[in-house]
């Protein structure tokens, strides 16, 4: 990717506006990632510029995503139109994967990072018989105009709704979806390096962007972290260091090695929350996931590799491996924290070369029932 320094926005950063109807106001939520799907997003891969020389190797990653994803719930995959189309099915096809639970969708894209220029989907509460869904339309303007290229496909959520037709909610705040963890109780945890970096609102200051976290994503309790992990050109996306895996119980990244350059920040990210209580009240049951050992791109610069950046599904638990010593210890804490649900190490030392993985790579969309 051709990565733009010091560049201004091309976009003015407005405060957002006291809408009436917000999310919270007309009772939708975002839930937790473990609860019922309706179907998983993403955008098939196709830049040379962000996988140079590893796009085919990147392709079959998402093959093997496909095939397991779609063996119980819906893949909603984006493609550039038809031709596009035709070439997945056909690879899909050679790996005997049937389509039957694929619907594609003809909307072109620059890249493939949906997790973060895509829609946050939102639905009523399922506890009340609610069969709402919308969903919230960020402003993505490319990890802080690092990528000038990418910008466009801010407009991504709203093609998609053009088709789906649902509630839709725009905040007007830079944000990405990567940047945000809730547990679908009323918390949401976040880092201070992203968004309150002056490269995505530098307007808005604390509590301005608390307000609109809780009244989009009808939260009661914003979690604060400090600062993610070395060579994070997302500037410390919380997908990539912490994530809730049950009511009350989050990962956090660690690193052991004191001399390593990730050992402070995660040491202390560690320690806040273990002083920390969610919505409900509780004190954070706070258990540690290492990292990979240093997975190393161009020019001798450390890629975001992390066990944290895994996708959950109805069934299973996609994670990112990278052929490290950890891997294992990796996969075992994950089957610990999620029991019920099959845990599936994915090979992403080549995706990882784009600076993000399984969950950059892909959003889920909640079912309006119950499990």
């Amino acid at each position: 990717m051709i990565k733009i320094k010091e560049q201004k926005s091309n976009q003015e950063n407005i405060v957002p506006a006291k809408y009436e109807n917000t999310p919270k106001s007309l009772g939708f939520y975002m839930p937790a990632e473990w609860e019922k799907q309706e179907a998983v997003w993403l955008t098939w891969p196709k830049s040379v510029l962000t996988w140079p020389g590893r796009i085919l190797l990147v392709q079959g990653i998402y093959i093997q995503m496909i095939e397991v994803i779609t063996s119980y719930q819906k893949v909603n995959l984006l493609v550039d139109d038809e031709k596009a189309e035709s070439i997945v099915r056909d690879q899909l096809a050679k790996a005997k994967i049937s389509v039957d639970n694929v619907k594609f969708w003809h909307i072109p894209t620059v890249d493939a990072w949906i997790r973060d220029y895509g829609p946050t989907f939102v639905i009523g509460d399922r506890k009340n018989g609610s069969d709402k869904i919308g969903m919230i339309d960020w402003t993505f303007n490319a990890w802080g105009n690092k990528y000038e290229e990418l910008i466009q496909d801010t407009a991504v959520p709203k093609k998609i709704n053009e088709k789906l037709k649902i509630s839709y909610f725009n905040p007007s705040l830079v944000l990405e979806g990567g940047s945000i963890e809730v547990d679908g109780e009323g918390t949401v945890l976040i880092t201070e390096q992203c968004l309150l970096n002056k490269n995505r609102n530098p307007n808005l200051n604390r509590k301005a962007i608390e307000d609109v976290l809780i009244k989009y994503l009808n939260v009661e309790k914003v979690l604060w972290l400090g600062s993610g992990i070395e060579g994070d050109d997302t500037d410390g996306h919380i997908d990539d260091i912490a994530r809730f895996v049950s009511p009350g119980v989050v990962v956090v990244c660690s690193e052991d090695d004191e001399t390593d350059i990730n050992h402070a920040p995660l040491k202390e990210n560690f320690l806040s929350l273990s002083s920390m209580k969610d919505a409900k009240n509780r004190s954070l049951s706070v258990v540690k996931l290492p990292l990979p050992e240093k997975v190393i791109g161009s020019n001798n610069k450390q890629l975001p590799a992390s066990y944290a950046n895994f996708l959950i599904t109805n069934k299973a638990v996609l994670v990112p491996i990278f052929g490290k010593k950890n891997d294992d210890r990796a996969l075992s804490i994950l089957k610990e924290v999620f029991p019920s649900r099959d845990i599936i190490g994915f090979k992403c030392d080549s995706i990882i070369w784009g600076m993000g993985a399984i969950h950059c790579l892909s959003q889920q969309q909640p079912s309006i029932l119950k499990f």
